[in-house]
């Protein structure tokens, strides 16, 4: 899947072994029984909201339920459960944290909207979880400290920026630098890279 997407998008070659190293990050979170936390602001906010809604539904595959918990839906709901299994899709446990209004309003007016992510990362986190931090500039300052929380409470972090280096690049254990410097162009490269991490991601969980 790799290939296809640096022939796709050839100026993303350069990023090849940090798109890579990313899904790996994702798929061990995943084995660990973690979640995904993801965030950014403004657009890279829409595609936080867009990578979770890849991954806690079927994206490239129907997902179907396993046997085991289609039996429990049995148990529990006799003949009306198989609608149920008919209609559910298996997930891939993740959170966004820029859906979060109530909270994060209420976070930013009661002590300061700098850490409003970080304080979500400090309530979330458990081991084997993960955070995602989407950052243009790679310098936001509310995602920085949601990733300098990630840190210190001993998850993963990958970053998704630009081009420059950043303060996430060098605080994250893995950066995706787009090859690009405007807002933009590099949001344009970040939905598919992270069209491939969810896609790779449930091919390697779900089958291909």
């Amino acid at each position: 899947m790799i290939a296809q997407l640096i022939e796709r998008y050839p100026q993303l070659g350069v990023c090849r072994e940090d798109i890579i190293k990313a899904g790996n990050m994702m798929l061990d979170s995943y084995r660990a029984e973690g979640k995904i936390l993801v965030c950014g602001n403004g657009g890279s906010c829409a595609d936080a909201d867009h990578i979770v809604g890849e991954l806690m539904k079927g994206f490239l595959k129907k997902r179907k339920m396993d046997s085991d918990s289609a039996q429990k839906f049995r148990n529990s709901l006799g003949e009306a459960s198989e609608e149920f299994i008919d209609k559910l899709q298996c997930g891939i446990p993740a959170i966004s944290l820029t859906s979060q209004g109530a909270v994060l309003s209420a976070y930013a007016n009661d002590v300061d909207a700098r850490f409003a992510y970080a304080q979500l990362v400090f309530g979330y986190a458990q081991k084997g979880d993960l955070l995602i931090a989407l950052s243009t500039s790679g310098n936001s300052e509310n995602v920085v400290t949601a990733a300098m929380v990630a840190k210190a409470v001993g998850i993963g972090t990958i970053a998704l920026t630009g081009e420059k280096e950043s303060r996430l690049s060098a605080l994250c254990d893995c950066t995706v630098r787009v090859p690009e410097s405007e807002t933009f162009k590099v949001q344009e490269l970040h939905l598919p890279v992270y069209h491939f991490l969810c896609a790779s991601l449930e091919a390697e969980i779900f089958g291909e």
